[in-house]
Parts: structure tokens; C-alpha cells; sequence
């Protein structure tokens, strides 16, 4: 399924959760996505750096959209399992998702990704790495 950016924006639009933690996507190509997330206070765990679970369905969303940029047509990609690495605490003004296709497939496809804590213009951190196995099904 051929993806542009315009497209990978609509389908973010369409996730309410990504939404509400305001999850954007700022570049696409074949098997790869990035994404952005502007850091603001209802984002922090107590400890004041980045919840884990944000961490997490920023990285789970960036690895499905990277593997439906490779679904045929009439079909969608939808997590079968993740595993996420907690590197560090996140704090900065932004995490930056980096997520790709590492073998894609017929009915599953294996992909990771790396979030990065941003801070400032140039530094960048790498706070998370995730790799999961998503399952292409019929739409």
C-alpha cells in the first residue's frame, strides 16, 4: 500500500489515543515512519520524566504504520506482540520515533523502532528500543 505522508496524518487523526497524546508523523517511506511527540506535563510519571506507556504506543503506532506502508491493498496491520526496552528516563521537549521494517511478510512482518529524548536543537538521547511482530489481516 503506497503511503504518503498526508495519508499516514489522516490515519494518526483517525486514532483517538494518538490523538489525545498528540503523536504526529513527520516522515514516510517504504517500510519506515518517523514520529514526533511535543513533551508536555500530562505525559510525566511521577518521578517527572516520561511514562513509560507513552513511550510505548508511541513506538507500538510508529512500527504498525512503518509495516502498512508494505500491506497489499485491503489489508491492515494490527500488533500481535511488542517487546519494549526501557533504556533511561525520558526528559526533554520532545521524543522523536525512528521505526522500520525488519522482514516483511505475507501475514506477519517484524519491525523495531528507537525513541529519542530531545532536548534543545541538537540534543538527542535514546530513551527506548522496541521490536514487535505485527499481523496483516484482511480488512
Amino acid at each position: 500500500m503506497k503511503i504518503d505522508l498526508e495519508t499516514l496524518r489522516h490515519f494518526f487523526r483517525k486514532a483517538p489515543f494518538m490523538v489525545d497524546l498528540g503523536a504526529q508523523p513527520t516522515a514516510v517511506s517504504d517500510g519506515k515512519v518517523s514520529t514526533e511527540l511535543d513533551i508536555q506535563p500530562k505525559h510525566l510519571q511521577h518521578t517527572g520524566v516520561v511514562h513509560a506507556g507513552v513511550l510505548a504506543s508511541l513506538a507500538d503506532h510508529s512500527m504498525g504504520a512503518a509495516a502498512q506502508t508494505l500491506a497489499p491493498e485491503g489489508h491492515w496491520v494490527v500488533t500481535a506482540e511488542f517487546k519494549v526496552n526501557l533504556l533511561r528516563g525520558a526528559r526533554g521537549d520532545k521524543l522523536v520515533c525512528e521505526a522500520w521494517v525488519l522482514k516483511p511478510g505475507k501475514s506477519v512482518m517484524f519491525t523495531e523502532a528507537e525513541v529519542y529524548a530531545v532536548s534543545g536543537a541538537d540534543e538527542r538521547q535514546l530513551v527506548v528500543k522496541t521490536s514487535g511482530t505485527m499481523a496483516v489481516t484482511k480488512a
